[in-house]
């Protein structure tokens, strides 16, 4: 029994570490590769819609807007669109007011982002205005936009070459505390030393969320916005890479986003998150296993098979085989008992210890190579750095809760508001 329970873990640590090493040449990629890519100049001012869908968001959707219109780009290229999707407030009047064309929607059952979008995309198509634009950015309502923004991404989509473009992600709330600093992390982590080496190395990047780019091609190609899983982002990512058409980054162009700051707005979010990644694994997960043994861009599509798989999951089964093992030995005699039982408990050990560990280094190098970009002191620059691999422990009750629940979006509270709190935010 003993030889089994070593040769279980050894095949479990070999498989794991093998299926996700890629990103540790990610990691190392981008700390060696540290210059930005090739900037490409423009040579044509490309008129876009921006889109927002918010829902009782009143208290930051005039902030983004203004953002929007100091744009250093020309405001006759870029018209802003928002979609009040089922508000109760006065999110209308004042995106109105702020500028921006606005269109009430009222759909209780078809609930999210991406029906939202869908929706938007089908009233352009109907007024004969969606072959106005070359491109939509999409905003969450929370954000603020960086005044080259814009400019930065025209430079990147004249190219030609891409379905959609991602940016750089940072963080208006940085140090609220440490589940806003968790979040920011992550996501500094996925726009560092994920979607600067998949820039630089010519494969596919993935959009997350927000602020990104996509193409008036697009939109028409997948006539609308047809993504309506919890996760909506990672499904088009995915849709993308199986479809062999890119998604570029654009580490020049920076939106801030609000992250939540109590636990029980990250539960619900990361709760759906989850769900949605289960979703995605679900729809397109034997999909991207076929398209990784044949067919153009095989690794675009295994990158996102890891993406969306269970990895977390998949540990979690492995400390819970070696539970099993730890009761199944109290039938075996006292010697092998002792044996099974220090092989296990070992093994479960260093998973949760390489797990903190793992997670702290990606932690530090994020902060230490993106230290000026981040919105706090010192000290709390240090401290979240600890902090960061416990928020990503309490993904593990996330995941086991969204194996087994129903769930559906719910709306994020925000409160951080104004051009210059995206530095008062984070004092």
């Amino acid at each position: 029994m003993l030889d089994l329970v070593q040769t279980i873990n050894l095949i479990l640590v070999v498989l794991l570490t093998a299926a996700y090493s890629y990103q540790i040449f990610f990691l190392l990629y981008g700390l060696v590769k540290r210059k930005k890519a090739s900037r490409n100049i423009a040579r044509r001012l490309h008129r876009y819609a921006a889109v927002i869908c918010a829902r009782n968001e009143e208290q930051v959707i005039g902030d983004l807007i203004a953002s929007l219109r100091r744009q250093k780009y020309p405001a006759e290229l870029l018209d802003i669109y928002v979609v009040a999707d089922n508000c109760t407030d006065d999110t209308a009047d004042v995106a109105r007011k702020a500028g921006a064309m606005v269109y009430r929607r009222f759909n209780q059952a078809q609930v999210g982002k991406g029906y939202a979008l869908d929706y938007l995309f089908r009233l352009l198509r109907q007024q004969e205005r969606l072959d106005r634009y070359d491109g939509f950015f999409v905003f969450d309502a929370d954000n603020i936009v960086d005044p080259n923004f814009v400019a930065e991404m025209n430079n990147t989509f004249d190219s030609g070459d891409y379905h959609a473009i991602t940016c750089y992600r940072n963080s208006k709330n940085y140090a609220s505390n440490w589940i806003s600093a968790g979040y920011a992390l992550w996501f500094l982590r996925e726009s560092r030393f994920l979607n600067h080496p998949r820039q630089l190395l010519g494969t596919n990047c993935a959009i997350s969320g927000t602020g990104f780019l996509l193409s008036a091609k697009a939109v028409k190609e997948n006539g609308g916005w047809p993504f309506h899983l919890l996760t909506e982002d990672i499904e088009f990512s995915v849709n993308c890479a199986l479809q062999g058409n890119r998604i570029g980054y654009c580490d020049r162009a920076v939106v801030y986003d609000e992250q939540p700051t109590r636990f029980s707005q990250s539960w619900d979010q990361r709760l759906r998150w989850s769900k949605g990644f289960y979703q995605v694994d679900w729809h397109y997960g034997l999909s991207l296993v076929r398209r990784c043994l044949r067919g153009k861009r095989r690794f675009s599509c295994y990158d996102m098979l890891m993406t969306v798989a269970p990895g977390m999951l998949l540990t979690l089964a492995a400390i819970l085989l070696n539970s099993v093992f730890v009761v199944a030995c109290l039938t075996q005699p006292a010697y092998i008992a002792r044996q099974v039982l220090s092989v296990s408990v070992e093994f479960m050990l260093s998973s949760v210890v390489n797990f903190y560990l793992g997670l702290l280094l990606y932690g530090l190098l994020t902060t230490l190579s993106e230290w000026d970009k981040i919105r706090a002191g010192s000290g709390k620059k240090i401290l979240f750095v600890f902090t960061f691999p416990l928020f990503m422990f309490t993904y593990v009750p996330i995941a086991l809760s969204a194996l087994v629940r129903r769930v559906s979006w719910k709306p994020i509270q925000h409160g951080c508001t104004g051009v210059e709190e995206v530095v008062a935010c984070s004092a």
